[in-house]
């Protein structure tokens, strides 16, 4: 197959990707904007080498004319989360849209591979609109934790080092990797509860202080320079203090000032 022709057939697996990415990463943001703890906490994505198609290729003897249907990773998302519980929750977030279509999922979290792989896949399929008209497209979603990305990240580099064929010391230490990233998983677990309380109060913090500054700079507009410089200096007091409850409250009396000099300037506008 020429050059040209590989790269027409990965264009919509690359248009797929970006698509998935950037609608997982605004997912991400919805539930920061709700104050909401996310199960997701990073999103990757790539479109599968040409060198490492021919080697599945070869390797599980697949047709040109069955690429695409045998070859079920061209496209694929990772997707990283905290604590493995938070695994599922992704997974049913998949399940329920709209714009994919869930066709196999395999549990490598329950049913760990013999090297020590834990992961969850699922395969979907993603409708995507290209100069040729709609395609729907297979992709891989990988969705695991921070754990145990890192230590499938160590093993794929040995793996493609060693072609297969990694030394037996080595597989004993990946073995042995593999079930302190399983205790390590567990002890986070435990902890869950406390990290999300912690995160979750931190991001309702940084809300609190977007919406405090936005409405300080709205105030310049409105009201004289000099108390709005008042306005600031004491925000910037308070939030020296770490103290969460006063933060809110002047967010609250904030927004009552800021209201009423929107009022104010909205009956000035129609009296002229």
């Amino acid at each position: 197959m020429e050059i040209r022709l590989w790269h027409e057939l990965l264009i919509p697996y690359e248009l797929a990707v970006k698509e998935m990415v950037i609608k997982f990463k605004h997912l991400k943001k919805e539930h920061r904007e709700r104050e909401i703890y996310c199960p997701i906490e990073q999103v990757s994505g790539r479109v599968k080498s040409i060198n490492s198609i021919l080697e599945k290729m070869q390797r599980k003897n697949i047709s040109w004319e069955e690429l695409e249907e045998r070859v079920e990773d061209i496209a694929g998302v990772r997707i990283i989360c905290q604590f493995y519980e938070d695994i599922e929750k992704v997974a049913n977030i998949i399940r329920k849209r709209q714009d994919m279509e869930v066709l196999e999922e395999k549990d490598y979290i329950t049913h760990m591979k013999e090297s020590g792989y834990r992961s969850y896949h699922m395969i979907i399929q993603y409708h995507v609109e290209t100069l040729d008209g709609p395609r729907k497209i297979r992709a891989e979603i990988q969705i695991r934790t921070l754990a145990m990305n890192f230590w499938a990240t160590i093993e794929h580099s040995l793996q493609y080092k060693y072609k297969g064929n990694m030394p037996v010391h080595l597989r004993e230490r990946l073995n042995r990797a593999a079930q302190s990233i399983l205790t390590l998983d567990e002890e986070m677990s435990s902890v869950r509860n406390e990290v999300m309380d912690a995160q979750n109060s931190m991001l309702h913090q940084a809300n609190l202080v977007k919406e405090i500054l936005n409405n300080i700079e709205n105030l310049y507009h409105y009201s004289n320079a000099r108390e709005v410089a008042k306005i600031q200096d004491e925000f910037y007091r308070i939030y020296e203090k770490k103290d969460l409850e006063r933060l809110e409250r002047f967010h609250r009396e904030l927004d009552i000032i800021a209201e009423g000099y929107r009022a104010q300037a909205v009956a000035t506008e129609e009296i002229l």
